[in-house]
């Protein structure tokens, strides 16, 4: 009942930029989090950055002070830029979003996923 379309990723050069962003549509009563995952070949699906209804933003250590998450709450739309691109960030990138729904007789969570951007930063 909550889709979330996600753009912006491509094949950058080691210490270029790119930009993600995620748009959620549906029967969306509020968004508590919304964030961006990424998988790297072979390995597991791991935090990148969230943000968190109230103003709190959390990062892995391996992107602090080179990535930075934005959200605009009207449009429930959340925004990753990405500085100074590094080979290991390379893996798709997922967007997720938390929240409660619409209904008409008890509130309902959902946790939803994006179908993830392609992101390759070659050396």
């Amino acid at each position: 009942q909550v889709q979330l379309v996600e753009s912006g990723g491509g094949l950058v050069q080691a210490g270029g930029s790119l930009t993600l962003s995620c748009a959620a549509s549906g029967s969306i009563f509020s968004i508590n989090t919304m964030g961006w995952y990424r998988q790297a070949p072979g390995k597991q699906r791991e935090l990148v950055a969230v943000s968190i209804t109230g103003g709190s933003r959390n990062y892995a250590d391996s992107v602090k002070g080179r990535f930075t998450i934005s959200r605009d709450n009207a449009k429930n739309t959340v925004n990753l830029q990405m500085n100074s691109l590094k080979p290991e960030d390379t893996g798709v990138y997922y967007c997720n979003a938390e929240g409660i729904l619409y209904s008409s007789t008890y509130p309902k969570s959902f946790d939803s996923w994006g179908q993830g951007t392609q992101v390759t930063v070659s050396s």
